[in-house]
């Protein structure tokens, strides 16, 4: 029996070795490494950045400069590093070859088809090909009876015993194949069973739905949802493509539409040279791929396969390459693009090529230009938002190490100038001096209770601003949507209930943003006062902004209008339209108010980190002060000994500030640094 090696794992039970060419050279060999290397150059760099922001917590730690809130800030930046996922998403129409692009792209190693990919409608629910680490192999697969229970396919993602689960075996590439055939299973069911799980039954052959069978039941999907749960070399580095099998599917699933395609760093739209440009094709081009201004959005790539049906033996090369760049000129007409954002490829020749070792079939494929491109898309655009949220981040909390260090350094040069100024004094000037630090300690003592008294009144802000962040008052606002759109009889009165949501829930988020600003003035007004009294640095509190969920509610607002207005809708599909709406847009616009919730946790627990930093170090240095000139007094030790040991302790704290600066640069470098990417963005106060 023939041992394969797959990505660095061996295969038991493989009985067909890969098929090598003439020099010799494997399919291995063949295989495109353009994407693995900019994946692994990626996992490098947020190792690195993981590992140096680690450090940075440990250090701050050991030097008393940390506490609980940065403690909890640093941990949320690591969690999003950890946990750091690229997604990718093929879209198509169904027959445009985009199983068999996937399968050139990442599978070609296997020595075979793995994706199920044939003429005519393959698959036939929307498949995620991810990896959970510790995890066995499995295909999942939600039944599409669920479709008529409720809950959206990111809420069921939590419930197993929902999803029937299928162990597979990657030790055989036959045994792989065939197990995932269970992706294009169908099952007929009557006209009726297909209108109460919510999917609209086609009139006609080219309109997009469901179709008759010739005994006159309905061909529906016997999945909603797959999930390929696979030990791949990218899989496991963070990577999940997601297939989605067309129009139908965007139709019959909006979460697609306003989930996972607007989330996913790079989108492939495939279209087939031999077809053409189709109308459903421009259809889900404008309602789900482009950014509504004819052009795609970064990330997004267009793909012309099946040039191979352009060959012809009777034509010379030339005259071929004449015909592919006339369909790259039609098809960026018809979607109003560049040519150049067009990439002609033959995703059957291409895997033919790698699986064969076939140089000559690879180049002629032309998948070498979208692999680069793919490459120097995909994991640039998810650098720089992981970059971009973390540098935000990093420059608030060692903005606050730096106050902390710059107080720390204060403090101890005004404690030697005091102390300086008490060389050849009398004992009556030196009690004189131990009774005033004992008054400014008192003093600052009195602005602490004060100080505390302000926290009931926060508390009371707070509690307002979780009032308007409340997801029971959210539930009710559903509950009375739900109720109007079920009551609604006309296109129009679906429609007003709908606009009717989204103004109760922006006019929220608005409330939050006034509540938030009256949080941030009352913080102001106990900074200024501590500021003024006691000489502390001049800090103000941080805002809190709720622009991006109120950009978001906007993009999940706008993308369900443009469902409605690819609907065509009748009395029938009334009900299938409002659990539509109740399972997917509710279902994200909850996810907004979650998400807002927990920032709003996070601010009003760092608002007043400043502040409590600032006075635990005042308080520190007062003590410091009292305790020395005691000493003093007391003759227990001389002025020169105190001297001495504050500027020991001033060597040691300007240690720290270097060593912060070269943590901080460690860091602002690893963040800089992105070959594929010339702007830089930095810190705020390394330069």
């Amino acid at each position: 029996m023939k041992r394969l090696s797959v990505s660095g794992q061996l295969l038991d039970g493989y009985d067909q070795a890969v098929v090598t060419d003439s020099s010799g050279a494997q399919g291995d060999d063949m295989t495109n490494n353009r994407i693995e290397a900019q994946f692994s150059a990626y996992s490098d760099w947020r190792q690195g950045l993981f590992t140096s922001i680690s450090d940075l917590r440990a250090w701050l730690q050991a030097q008393e400069l940390s506490n609980v809130q940065i403690d909890q800030r640093i941990e949320q930046i690591l969690s999003t590093l950890r946990d750091d996922k690229l997604y990718i998403a093929f879209v198509a129409e169904f027959s445009r070859g985009k199983s068999e692009l996937i399968n050139a792209i990442f599978f070609a190693n296997f020595g075979q088809r793995i994706l199920p990919s044939s003429a005519g409608r393959t698959t036939m629910c929307p498949t995620e090909l991810m990896y959970e680490p510790g995890s066995e192999p499995v295909l999942r697969l939600l039944p599409i009876e669920t479709r008529a229970g409720g809950g959206a396919v990111s809420e069921l993602k939590g419930f197993p015993d929902e999803w029937t689960a299928i162990p597979l075996n990657t030790r055989s590439p036959d045994d792989l194949a065939q197990t995932l055939q269970h992706i294009v299973e169908v099952k007929h069911v009557t006209k009726e069973v297909a209108q109460s799980l919510g999917l609209h039954i086609a009139q006609t052959e080219t309109e997009a739905g469901v179709q008759f069978t010739e005994d006159g039941l309905v061909e529906v999907p016997r999945w909603r949802h797959a999930i390929i749960n696979f030990p791949h070399p990218l899989l496991e580095q963070g990577l999940v493509i997601l297939d989605t099998p067309g129009l139908n599917a965007l139709g019959a699933e909006p979460e697609l539409t306003l989930n996972l395609l607007p989330s996913a760093h790079a989108v492939l739209f495939v279209l087939a040279a031999d077809a053409g440009v189709t109308k459903s094709d421009i259809e889900v081009w404008h309602n789900h791929i482009s950014n509504g201004k004819g052009g795609p959005s970064r990330g997004r790539l267009v793909v012309l396969n099946k040039i191979d049906g352009l060959w012809d033996e009777l034509r010379d090369w030339n005259e071929v390459q004449n015909e592919i760049q006339r369909q790259i000129r039609e098809t960026a007409r018809q979607l109003n693009i560049d040519d150049s954002q067009i990439y002609p490829v033959s995703a059957q020749k291409a895997l033919l090529g790698k699986i064969k070792g076939d140089r000559k079939v690879l180049e002629r494929s032309r998948i070498d230009a979208l692999e680069d491109a793919l490459a120097n898309e995909l994991v640039p655009s998810k650098r720089e938002i992981v970059r971009e949220n973390i540098s935000a981040d990093m420059a608030e909390i060692l903005k606050g190490m730096r106050i902390v260090i710059m107080q720390r350094l204060k403090g101890v040069y005004e404690h030697m100038d005091e102390l300086g100024g008490l060389n050849g004094k009398n004992m009556d000037v030196i009690d004189h001096m131990m009774k005033k630090v004992r008054v400014d300690k008192e003093h600052f003592e009195k602005s602490l209770q004060r100080f505390q008294a302000t926290r009931s009144i926060f508390s009371k802000q707070t509690n307002i601003l979780y009032t308007h962040l409340d997801m029971q008052a959210l539930d009710k606002i559903i509950a009375e949507t739900k109720r109007d759109m079920e009551i609604s009889f006309t296109t129009s009165g679906l429609g007003t209930s709908m606009d009717k949501f989204f103004t109760q829930v922006r006019g929220t988020m608005e409330k939050v943003t006034d509540q938030a600003q009256e949080i941030k003035d009352l913080m102001e007004g106990v900074y200024k006062k501590f500021q003024d009294e006691h000489g502390l640095s001049n800090i103000k509190p941080s805002g809190f902004s709720v622009m991006k969920y109120l950009r978001e509610i906007k993009r999940i607002e706008a993308k369900n209008q443009q469902f409605l207005n690819g609907m065509t809708l009748f009395k029938t599909e009334q009900r299938a339209v409002v659990k539509k709406f109740l399972e997917s847009v509710v279902a994200k616009v909850r996810g907004v108010y979650v998400l807002a919730n927990r920032d709003a946790d996070a601010w009003l627990k760092t608002i007043m980190s400043p502040m409590e930093s600032q006075v635990r170090e005042h308080q520190i240095q007062l003590r410091r002060r009292l305790e020395s000139i005691k000493r003093i007094h007391q003759a227990s030790d001389t002025l020169e000994d105190r001297l001495n040991e504050l500027k020991h302790i001033r060597d040691g704290i300007r240690e720290q500030e270097k060593a912060l600066e070269l943590k901080a640069e460690r860091i602002n470098q690893i963040l800089s640094h992105d070959d594929a990417a010339p702007d830089v963005i930095r810190l705020e106060g390394l330069a």
